[in-house]
């Protein structure tokens, strides 16, 4: 059996993702050992409630193009992609089992956050093989290309941390 996903599917992921990277970065603001730290991960956060509010918009211009409809009677969709969403979307920790401390440095955090983008990336071009046709995959590719523009602003951020 071949699994395969809807662009839509996959938007819905991709929000779920971003708000659980955005709230694990306010959680790890509250613990923050330093005011600097607790800001930048504020701002952190902040970034990912843009992606989120990115990829809510693309996919409510893809649903209006497409005109698309899921039939799903009892949810089990719904409850499927919270479920891959809750499992991959470890944006915001240092791995999926492991928050932060408070003692990490900035650096260390931005690290952290590198490399949570860059497992994303990877988990979107998966899924982009796991979508039926053309259209549908160069969506997701729009998906890549925004974690993509993350990753660039983090690299700036950790090169300017020295």
């Amino acid at each position: 059996m071949v699994i395969t996903f809807t662009v839509d599917e996959i938007f819905e992921m991709a929000e779920e993702i971003e708000r659980n990277g955005a709230n694990c970065y306010r959680e790890a603001a509250t613990i923050a050992s330093d005011e600097e730290t607790k800001k930048m991960l504020l701002d952190m956060a902040a970034t990912e409630d843009e992606h989120l509010k990115t990829f809510q918009h693309m996919r409510k211009e893809f649903l209006a193009e497409n005109k698309m409809a899921t039939f799903d009677p009892n949810n089990r969709s719904a409850i499927y992609l919270q479920t891959m969403a809750d499992a991959r979307g470890w944006e915001g920790r240092i791995s999926p089992l492991q928050e932060f401390s408070g003692n990490e440095t900035a650096k260390e955090i931005v690290e952290i956050a590198l490399n949570s983008e860059k497992e994303s990336v990877v988990f979107y071009f998966a899924l982009k093989g796991l979508v039926s046709n053309k259209a549908d995959k160069e969506k997701v590719e729009e998906i890549i290309i925004e974690e993509l523009e993350h990753i660039s602003s983090l690299l700036q951020k950790l090169r300017s941390l020295g």
